[in-house]
This record gives structure tokens, C-alpha cells and sequence, in this order.
């Protein structure tokens, strides 16, 4: 079950339902990503009302195991992102 759904996949559904050309739906595909990669960075969270929320949060540096030599290293502090279902998509996918 990979059914991936790609960048390109979304512009080629835009492009079957309205009637523009590729490379400009391709572009303003590309400027609404940008938005919400911004919207993350910045406000470290991104709600789409009835989709879900991105939420961004610094994970500390904790311990870890090298597992193919057992040794104990230190994983450093990073950023992650999450995201969380709203209640109205949650209800629809069950």
C-alpha cells in the first residue's frame, strides 16, 4: 500500500479540473507550500480548519545507541513537526 500522493500528482489534479496551464498551477502549488513552510518557521504551528494542524517543537539532546556497534552516542537537539488530525477529518477517516 504506497500509494504516495506527490507534488507532481497534485498539479496534474488542478490541472484536469481547471483550465490553466501546467506550469502556472506547478507555480502556485509551490508558493502555497512555501506559505505554510513559512507559516511553521515563523509561528511554529499551521492550522487548516477541518484538515488538521502542523505543529513544530525543539526535541533536546538526549542518549542513544550506535546499532551496529553498540557504542553510546549522544543524539544532538533538533526540530520536528507533527501533525494532528482535526476532530471533523479524525470522525471522517473512522
Amino acid at each position: 500500500m504506497n500509494n504516495t500522493l506527490t507534488k507532481a500528482d497534485i498539479v496534474d489534479s488542478i490541472t484536469e479540473k481547471v483550465d490553466q496551464p501546467r506550469g502556472e498551477i506547478k507555480q502556485r502549488v509551490e508558493s502555497l507550500l512555501a506559505i505554510m513552510k513559512s507559516a511553521i518557521v515563523r509561528d511554529h504551528a499551521l492550522l487548516i480548519s477541518g484538515f488538521g494542524k502542523f505543529e513544530a517543537y525543539a526535541k533536546k539532546a538526549r542518549k542513544g545507541r550506535n546499532p551496529q556497534t553498540s557504542e553510546s552516542i549522544t543524539l544532538e537537539p533538533r526540530k520536528v513537526v507533527v501533525f494532528r488530525l482535526s476532530k471533523k477529518f479524525r470522525d471522517q477517516l473512522n
